[in-house]
Order: C-alpha cells, then structure tokens, then sequence
C-alpha cells in the first residue's frame, strides 16, 4: 500500500500531469467564454441576417420525439468557432516561438570572428586556425 501511494504521488507530482490540469480547467473557462461568444452575439446576428431564424429553437417532431437539430447545428458551430480560434493560438504561439529562437541564435552564435585576420572560427577556439595569433578565452 505504501508502494501505491508513493507512485501516486509521484505520478500526481510530475509537471506534465499539474500542466494538463491547468490546461483542463483554463480549457473549460476558454470554452464558456466562446459558447457565450457564439450564443449571445454571433449566433443572433447569423439569425438576422437569415431572416430571424434562431437555431436553438429549430425542431422537428417524429411520432412523440422532438429532434433539437438546431441546438445541433448550434453545438456545430460552436465548436468550429473554438477550433479556429485554437487555430489562430497556436499559428501566434508558433511564430513567437521562432522569433525567439531566432533571438536566442543571435545572441549566442556558434561562431566569432578574428580579431585579427577577421576570419571566421569556432567560439571556443584560442588560437586562430588561419593566421595562429592566440585569441584568448574572453574574445
């Protein structure tokens, strides 16, 4: 028992596991604030201009059931709006992600060049391959 419980902990302590809880619960606040995005706001104006039709009241009744297609069609949209916002997310995230790469690259070149010769070598080097002045390791 006390086994399980340290592999417990251990499990619950990994970063992946406290990262996807939080990703969980900012998910489920992201996804109220669409569905009220596209209930309150877009889902209204789409009716207007489709003459008035409000979706979440589109049914059909078959024998003693009532088919809600509209509120189907609403949950459709809804989760086309969510996908293409993540969409956009992760295009920015992605392009942030190589700028700063791009920085970090420029910051720390793998190369330097020659005081003296101004030839191009190795950042670690101390003695100039191509003209052998000694360089140092401050350069």
């Amino acid at each position: 028992m006390k086994n399980f419980l340290k592999e417990f902990k251990e499990f619950i302590s990994k970063g992946n596991v406290v990262d996807m809880a939080f990703g969980v619960i900012i998910g489920g606040a992201f996804g109220k604030i669409v569905a009220s995005l596209v209930e309150n706001i877009l889902m209204p104006i789409i009716g207007i201009l489709i003459g008035g039709v409000d979706f979440t009241n589109l049914s059909i009744t078959v024998d003693h059931a009532e088919v809600k297609y509209g509120e189907f069609l609403q949950s459709v949209f809804d989760f086309l709006i969510i996908a293409f916002v993540i969409f956009i997310m992760m295009k920015q995230i992605a392009k942030a992600k190589s700028k700063l790469k791009r920085q970090e690259e420029a910051l720390d070149p793998t190369e330097k060049v020659c005081t003296f010769c101004k030839s191009t070598i190795d950042i670690n080097a101390t003695r100039c391959p191509h003209c052998t002045s000694e360089l140092g390791s401050a350069e």
